[in-house]
């Protein structure tokens, strides 16, 4: 069974720097080095994001380690494709199913991490990983039904996040005010605290949103162009 690879629709701002980097990489890994090993470094970094963050409750110093693990991540996860493709060992049913999957748990595993944190109530991390994974799904269901698979929304893709929530991370270590910072508000006779990375990640899982919501809209309208509802004569 073949299974055609869905065209990769990336304009992120890194994206030319970033290929070049990782083409250069995996020409230089080790012929014992595989992708399957790669994607599991990947994973190894997501475990690294979520102890780091957890490590975190006890002394914030170890947000440098959970900065490692979105760095450790990025090298598996992006580089395990790329060396596929560079070594012309694309197999594209195998790596479509483990890739998602793992890119699922990698999420779970970070937005956990952040949530547990003192940077971002947990509520408000699940609820921007809730949209994440979404517009995952949609992302998922057009490589499958229009071949194509688009990784960056608004010039932001997967790298670019990373980098922002290592800033975040740097910001919140160093800024005493961004600790102390709080908003504090009653909902429904539920007592609420937000500190301003809550804020962000509210603005981020707005901006998600959007984004999700805009491409259902047209994807819909494309989708129904496509496939026309038929008269019952027809």
């Amino acid at each position: 069974m073949e299974r055609k690879q869905s065209e990769r629709i990336q304009t992120s701002i890194i994206n030319s720097l970033e290929k070049k980097a990782l083409v250069w990489m995996a020409g230089k890994m080790p012929s014992w080095v595989n992708s399957d090993m790669l994607t599991f470094t990947g994973v190894f970094g997501a475990v690294v994001i979520l102890t780091g963050y957890a490590l975190s409750l006890i002394n914030l110093n170890f947000l440098w380690l959970a900065s490692l693990g979105f760095v450790i991540n990025w090298f598996g996860d992006s580089l395990d494709g790329t060396l596929a493709r560079v070594r012309k060992q694309q197999r594209p049913l195998y790596g479509f199913f483990i890739d998602h999957n793992i890119d699922c748990i990698n999420e779970a595993l970070m937005f956990t991490g952040i949530g547990i944190s003192p940077m971002v109530n947990m509520n408000v991390a699940l609820m921007v990983l809730a949209a994440y994974l979404t517009l995952s799904v949609s992302v998922y269901i057009n490589s499958h039904l229009k071949n194509e698979f688009k990784l960056t929304y608004a010039k932001l893709g997967p790298t670019e996040l990373r980098i922002i929530v290592i800033i975040l991370n740097t910001i919140f270590l160093y800024v005493p005010f961004l600790r102390e910072f709080k908003i504090d508000f009653t909902f429904i006779g539920r007592a609420f605290s937000y500190g301003i990375i809550d804020i962000v990640a509210l603005i981020i899982l707005a901006g998600l949103i959007i984004v999700y919501l805009n491409t259902l809209i047209k994807d819909g309208k494309y989708y129904a162009e496509l496939d026309p509802l038929k008269k019952n004569n027809e």
